[in-house]
């Protein structure tokens, strides 16, 4: 079975785990903007980060045989420092026209605040504008609060659902996501947010149309191979290869074609 990633930070992964990736299937991967770990002093920095991931991180994958796409944005643990936020914003839209670019994102809520939102909006503002697929953060504490003001802000702004992902979904919030009709719901195998068995009992409980399951892989403790650890246990629930393809494949394949930017492996 061939895989996508459609969320991992491969800037914090090292080329072996491209190999280990490449190795187990995965053909394709989405490598969305997040936080360093520390606070960044200066736009410069958010734009050399981007520029690395639009000339550095595709070769990369190209080496280990996998196609390599990214999503650009001020990540909401970013967007306190609203002087910071907006002098990066200004030159965001340049570094959303090459080809390797393929949405906005990550974005959304980290601790559900004013300054986030403000950052939030004009982002959404500027993908919907470009007609780009949107990838949502959802909060990691106050969980629900936070998926709530983001479906909220989304049905205010007429943000098109299907050019959406709401991440980080779990048995909490995937209810009320799901209630942005038509978006897509994404679900991140992670020991702090989902194990490969919940998020393969969520797939069995709601079906798998328009859910989508990635590893959000990064610094911390995490499984870069998360989306077969997913699909093994969706195997073990006795859940039909059609289904697993679906999640691992036909589904990450479906949302990232809404850009034009992007080609399926062998089309």
């Amino acid at each position: 079975m061939r895989y996508v990633e459609h969320h991992i930070h491969m800037y914090s992964r090292t080329t072996d785990d491209y190999a280990r990736m490449a190795a187990a299937g995965f053909a394709v991967i989405v490598e969305p903007s997040f936080w360093l770990g520390s606070a960044r002093r200066s736009p410069q920095t958010f734009w050399d980060y981007w520029n690395h991931m639009i000339t550095f991180e595709p070769t990369r994958a190209k080496a280990a045989g996998i196609d390599y796409y990214c999503a650009i944005s001020v990540n909401p643990k970013e967007s306190e420092d609203t002087v910071l936020a907006d002098e990066t914003l200004a030159r965001i839209e340049e570094y959303l026209d090459p080809q390797v670019v393929l949405m906005v994102g990550e974005i959304g809520f980290n601790n559900t605040t004013p300054n986030e939102e403000r950052a939030f909006r004009k982002q959404l503002q500027i993908a919907v504008r470009r007609n780009l697929p949107i990838m949502i953060h959802t909060p990691h504490v106050n969980k629900l609060k936070g998926t709530i003001r983001t479906v909220e802000i989304l049905k205010e702004m007429k943000i098109p659902p299907h050019l959406v992902d709401i991440d980080h979904c779990t048995e909490e919030t995937l209810p009320t996501a799901r209630t942005f009709e038509g978006c897509w719901c994404g679900m991140t195998v992670y020991p702090t947010k989902l194990s490969p068995e919940r998020a393969a009992k969520l797939v069995q409980q709601y079906g798998p149309e328009r859910l989508l399951v990635n590893s959000s892989a990064d610094w911390s403790d995490s499984w870069p191979l998360g989306v077969v650890m997913a699909a093994q246990a969706m195997a073990k629930l006795g859940l039909p290869e059609s289904t697993i393809r679906a999640m691992v494949w036909d589904n990450p394949i479906g949302w990232m074609k809404q850009s034009p930017r992007f080609k399926a492996p062998g089309v």
